[in-house]
């Protein structure tokens, strides 16, 4: 994936998305680990809370305010149409279920996508204290309980037999796939040293800083998967679909280093 030819109309969403993420990240932990906490269940089963719903009005509000022509699509109040050619994708809460648990792995996602394509995406874990953020040809950026942005970059093993392999729901793999996704998941468990579910975007940072080398998911919406691919790849890595295809537009994703890349994807293949 390459920048928009917009390069001042990109750092500057680039900017606002890193200080709204972090505005509204903070904002859910006024509702973490409280016991009064509601959860109540959407239509798909998914829990959804005021954390959540709270979150993403605060940065439909900001982004509105700051850039009126920009479209916004969000998981929890849909699609507002735009103008600009830019479209903002938001998770307040990606990772509600860590959430209602009181696990500080649950993250805020914003990306920004110009013509369809992601440009900007920032993954901030609020509880945990830590920041990833990128835009293409800016590079990658870690930030950890507020401190200097250090530039990111994704492991170099390059051998599964060392690699950690992170996931969401060892279930989805099951459930949530007409091919044997179950079968996936086996084979790399075999293959890598640690399989764990540090799951949803906080694994897909995991890689992006070198901690982890594999995250893959088998079912995703838009807003799970659009600000991972910028910050993988800006990262030094590789951001694909179960097909080898560098999307974020088919509901499912793997995220590697570069060295590993063509080896996980010959397993996920695998007949």
């Amino acid at each position: 994936m390459t920048a928009t030819n917009k390069p001042g109309e990109l750092q500057s969403r680039l900017d606002f998305a890193v200080k709204i993420a972090r505005l509204a990240g903070q904002q859910t932990l006024e509702l973490f680990r409280t016991t009064d906490l509601e959860v109540i269940r959407k239509s798909d089963g998914s829990p959804v809370t005021a954390a959540d719903r709270g979150a993403e009005q605060l940065l439909r509000d900001q982004i509105g305010h700051e850039f009126p022509e920009d479209a916004i699509l969000g998981e929890e109040f849909g699609e507002k149409v735009g103008k600009s050619g830019f479209r903002w994708v938001l998770d307040p809460i990606d990772g509600t279920k860590a959430f209602v648990s009181g696990v500080p792995l649950y993250t805020t996602l914003v990306a920004v996508m110009h013509e369809e394509e992601p440009q900007i995406g920032v993954i901030f874990a609020p509880a945990a204290g830590e920041m990833v953020y990128a835009a293409y040809g800016s590079g990658c950026w870690h930030v950890i309980d507020g401190g200097k942005p250090q530039q990111a970059c994704v492991s170099t093993v390059d051998n599964l037999a060392d690699a950690v392999v992170v996931t969401s729901s060892v279930k989805s793999f099951t459930t949530e796939r007409e091919v044997d996704g179950r079968a996936v998941f086996d084979r790399l468990q075999t293959k890598c040293k640690v399989t764990r579910t540090w799951g949803d975007a906080f694994g897909y940072l995991l890689v992006a800083t070198g901690r982890a080398e594999v995250a893959l998911d088998p079912a995703m919406s838009l807003w799970d998967t659009a600000s991972l691919q910028p910050i993988i790849e800006e990262a030094g890595g590789k951001f694909f679909d179960w097909q080898g295809l560098a999307t974020v537009h088919n509901e499912e994703a793997v995220a590697t280093n570069s060295k590993l890349a063509e080896q996980v994807l010959a397993l996920v293949q695998e007949g």
